[in-house]
């Protein structure tokens, strides 16, 4: 039990708190990334008060969240208030057992890594319903209905976006989506499948309840949404939720059509001038340039009345995505361009990390010598 527990389960531990911590602190530090951003575009300084240049605000923030007290609504369900932000924050943290920061680097390397994702962040819906339903308040009810609607809405759009990834990679493993866009950024997917991308990208918006998508939680109206009766370290869950779910979007998208790791420079001349560039860091840029699109709506465009949000998500995206799946479809029967590969034809991720090696010798041989 004792080497259970030291050589399987403390290693994976390790693995955990090695993601789970630098997202934790990406998710502090991406608030005042937004407040900084939003500040010079609307021409105000912004935080500066915290720290140098208010590089300490989002641990003070955080500390304040700590102390504040948690308020209990009368008549509540007080078993599904305190579940339901343990039902947004657990999806938005296990879908990064898949992501693939680099080659070999990931948790854990599932083949059916894309389909694991899909299937995790959809039961973040869930903490939402059940926040708005557990809070006995018919405004956070409201709320909570309408961002379900909205989410379930551009699942279907962000989906089958995602089945235009696949059609063209020939796999659901996500180091193997990224190794076949090998080459360099002429053969990144987000070129064929651009369409696909910007629906993608917008879906991911709208699920993460962002600006112009936020009616279900808007700051300017009366009441800010299925959340609203929350306080504290609960409310605090919830916005970490959300901002997680921002980050991983983003880097789901560098990864599935942005090349993941892979540098934009590969296969030209100036690849060995930024050899020296870890995948890890070209991941990074990549995520944050997605980040800062995020940032750049929110302090831009007018938030969208619902029914045009509705009418958005259900009769232009997924429309469209058909469209397109049958047009990749085709591109890949005819094997047109560079990027559309036989899944036959891709290199395993194990075969990068590691040459094949002999077989060991199987035990009934060794004891008949």
């Amino acid at each position: 039990m004792i080497d259970f527990m030291l050589y399987t389960l403390l290693p994976i531990l390790l693995k955990i708190l090695l993601i789970v911590m630098p997202l934790m602190i990406a998710v502090a530090y991406l608030t005042y990334a937004e407040r900084k951003v939003i500040g010079y575009i609307q021409l105000r300084i912004g935080p500066n008060r915290v720290g140098p240049r208010g590089w300490l605000q989002p641990i003070a923030d955080a500390v304040k969240l700590m102390f504040k007290e948690v308020i209990f609504p009368k008549q509540a369900n007080l078993y599904l208030f305190v579940v339901a932000p343990v039902l947004a924050i657990g999806p938005a943290l296990a879908a990064w057992a898949v992501m693939p920061f680099d080659v070999g680097l990931i948790l854990a390397d599932i083949d059916a890594g894309l389909l694991y994702i899909l299937a995790i962040t959809s039961m973040g819906v869930y903490g939402v319903i059940v926040a708005g339903w557990a809070s006995n308040s018919r405004y956070a009810f409201l709320g909570a209905l309408r961002s379900a609607a909205q989410v379930v809405s551009y699942e279907i759009a962000m989906g089958f976006a995602l089945v235009g990834v696949l059609v063209a990679a020939g796999s659901l493993n996500l180091g193997e989506i990224v190794l076949g866009q090998q080459g360099g950024i002429y053969h990144w997917y987000f070129i064929p499948l651009f369409p696909l991308f910007v629906i993608y990208f917008l879906s991911g918006v709208a699920e993460t309840n962002r600006a112009p998508f936020d009616v279900a939680e808007g700051e300017s109206e009366i009441v800010a949404g299925f959340h609203v009766e929350y306080s504290g370290m609960a409310f605090a869950i919830f916005f970490l939720a959300e901002y997680a779910d921002m980050i991983l979007l983003s880097m789901l998208a560098a990864v599935l059509f942005w090349g993941g790791w892979l540098s934009p420079f590969e296969g030209t001349v100036l690849e060995f001038a930024f050899s020296w560039v870890p995948g890890l860091i070209w991941l990074l840029l990549k995520t944050s340039f997605f980040l800062f699109l995020y940032l750049w709506f929110r302090a831009t465009f007018p938030r969208y009345r619902y029914d045009q949000i509705m009418r958005l998500g259900w009769k232009v995206f997924i429309p469209v995505t058909l469209v397109w799946l049958v047009v990749v479809s085709t591109a890949q029967v005819l094997d047109i361009g560079p990027w559309f590969t036989e899944a036959s034809d891709l290199v395993p991720v194990s075969e990068v990390i590691a040459p094949a090696v002999e077989p060991v010798m199987p035990v009934e041989k060794v004891d008949s010598l």
